[in-house]
C-alpha cells in the first residue's frame, strides 16, 4: 500500500496511488473521472472479498461451528471500524444496508411517519440527490406533512437567512446532503443542525460524498443520523451504512422482516432482535461488508488528512483549467477551494450527452446527464436539465486533468472545425 508525506501526496504531476488500484493499473490508458457515481477499489478490498469466500464463507449469525462465528466476527469488526471512522461511539448505531439510497428510505418510511401530522413540515436543500429527496416527498404525501426547499444563493451556498426563514416551529425533520454531487459544496451542517435542534427538530445528514473526501465526525456535526455508501468510500457495491442515535433507532420499526431480525416468532406475533440487528434482514453481504472495513483500513492506513489535500489540489487545478476555457461554463462556486471533488461543466452549446460520447473515445470517463438532481438543475435554470460532471479522487493525478481539458478541446473542434 502506498503511504507517502504528505509532501508526496501533494504533487499531483506525481501518483503513488494508481498502483494499489487494480482497474486502474489494468487500464493504464484510461483517465477516471467518474467517483463520485461511484470510486475505484484498492487491491485489499478485492483480497478482503475474496478471502471471505475461500476461509469462512458461511452464513453469519447464529452458527456455532467456526466459520460461522468467524464470518460472524467479521461483520461485528467492520462495524467497529466504520463506527470510529465517523466518530461513533457505540457500534451497535451502525446499521448496515445496502447502499445510502437504502439508509434513507429507512428513516423517510420507518421513522418519519411516527413524527409527522398534517401541518408539519420537512426541511431539505434543492440541491439534493434524489435519494435524499424522493424518500421525504413520499413521507410528506403519506402525512400529510409539507415538502420545504432550502435554495442557496449565486454560489451555491445555503446562507444562514435562508436557514432562518425555512427552518422554523413547524419543522420537524432537515435532511440535507453535506457536499453536493452537482455543485460540489460543503454545506454547514453543524449550523443546520443547530438551527434545526433549536426549533426541536432532527437533523439527518447524507454523507454520501463527503465521507469519502473529508474528515466526518458525527460528534462534531452534531446531527441524529447519517447515511453514507461503502462503494463511494472505495469499498464494495452492494453495502451501505445508516449511523444514527440509539434512541431514534430503538423507536422505529424495521424496514423489512424475516430472518435474523427477530429474537422470537409464534404463530401470531412475532419481537425483533435489538439494534442493529433487528434492521439487518436475512443473509447479509458479509464479504461486502469485510472489504468495506478494509476500504476504512485502507484509507486511515494513508491518512484521510493527505487525501483530503491531495484532492482539493486536484479539483482546484481541474476548475481553474476549465474556467481558462471560454466556452465553458462551471457550474457551482466561482471558488475552485469550494469544490469538494466534484467539477460541474457544460460546453456551449453542446449537448453533455455527445460531450460524454466524444470523451469515451478518448478513453476519458466522466458522468454526464441530470446527477439524479433534477430539481436543482431545473431550478438554476441549465439548459437540457442536464450537465457534464467530472469527479476526483486521490488516485488521479495531473495528467488525467490533462487528458480532461484535451477532450474538452477534442469535442469543441468536431463541433466548430477550431
Amino acid at each position: 500500500m502506498a503511504n507517502p508525506s504528505m509532501d508526496e501526496a501533494l504533487d499531483i504531476k506525481a501518483n503513488p496511488f494508481k498502483i494499489d488500484f487494480p482497474l486502474l493499473v489494468n487500464e493504464s490508458g484510461l483517465a477516471f473521472l467518474d467517483s463520485a457515481a461511484t470510486a475505484q477499489r484498492p487491491a485489499c478490498v478485492l483480497d478482503a472479498q475474496r478471502n471471505f469466500y475461500e476461509t469462512m464463507n458461511s452464513n453469519p449469525l447464529r452458527g456455532l461451528y467456526r466459520l460461522s462465528v468467524a464470518a460472524t466476527q467479521a461483520i461485528e469488526d467492520a462495524r467497529k471500524e466504520v463506527a470510529a471512522f465517523i466518530g461513533v461511539g457505540d457500534a451497535d448505531e451502525i446499521v448496515f444496508t445496502r447502499n445510502a439510497s437504502e439508509s434513507l428510505n429507512l428513516l423517510a418510511v420507518s421513522y418519519a411517519p411516527s413524527i409527522l401530522e398534517p401541518g408539519d413540515e420537512v426541511v431539505i436543500s434543492i440541491m439534493e440527490h434524489h435519494s435524499n429527496l424522493i424518500p421525504w416527498q413520499q413521507a410528506c404525501a403519506r402525512t400529510g406533512a409539507k415538502l420545504v426547499y432550502l435554495r442557496p444563493d449565486e454560489e451555491g451556498l445555503i446562507t444562514e437567512a435562508e436557514m432562518d426563514a425555512k427552518i422554523g416551529p413547524k419543522t420537524k425533520i432537515v435532511s440535507c446532503t453535506h457536499v453536493s454531487n452537482v455543485l460540489g459544496v460543503r454545506n454547514p451542517i453543524e449550523l443546520l443542525t443547530k438551527k434545526a435542534h433549536a426549533q426541536g427538530a432532527l437533523m439527518f445528514v447524507d454523507g454520501a460524498q463527503s465521507v469519502p473526501h473529508i474528515p466526518v465526525d458525527v460528534k462534531e456535526l452534531g446531527c441524529d443520523a447519517l447515511a453514507f455508501s461503502g462503494h463511494k468510500v472505495f469499498g464494495p457495491m452492494g453495502v451501505g451504512v445508516l449511523w444514527a442515535k440509539r434512541e431514534l433507532l430503538e423507536a422505529m420499526d424495521p424496514l423489512y422482516t424475516g430472518g435474523e431480525m427477530i429474537d422470537n416468532v409464534t404463530e401470531t406475533t412475532a419481537t425483533w432482535a435489538p439494534i442493529p440487528m433487528k434492521f439487518e434482514t436475512g443473509t447479509q453481504d458479509a464479504a461486502g461488508i469485510a472489504g468495506l472495513g478494509a476500504a476504512i483500513r485502507y484509507v486511515e492506513g494513508i491518512g484521510l488528512d493527505k487525501l483530503e489535500a491531495r484532492e482539493a489540489a486536484l479539483t482546484s487545478e481541474c476548475v481553474r483549467r476549465l474556467s481558462a476555457l471560454d466556452y465553458v461554463d462551471i457550474i457551482g462556486p466561482s471558488d475552485p477551494a469550494a469544490h469538494i471533488g466534484v467539477v460541474s461543466f457544460n460546453i456551449k452549446g453542446i449537448h453533455p450527452h455527445d460531450v460524454s460520447s466524444i470523451m469515451d473515445t478518448a478513453d476519458v470517463a466522466i458522468r454526464a446527464g441530470h446527477h439524479c438532481a433534477q430539481p436543482l438543475l431545473a431550478w438554476m435554470g441549465v439548459e437540457n436539465g442536464s450537465c457534464c460532471r467530472a469527479s476526483l479522487a486521490f488516485y488521479n493525478d495531473e495528467s488525467d486533468i490533462d487528458r480532461l481539458i484535451e477532450a474538452v478541446q477534442l469535442v469543441w473542434r468536431i463541433f466548430h472545425g477550431a
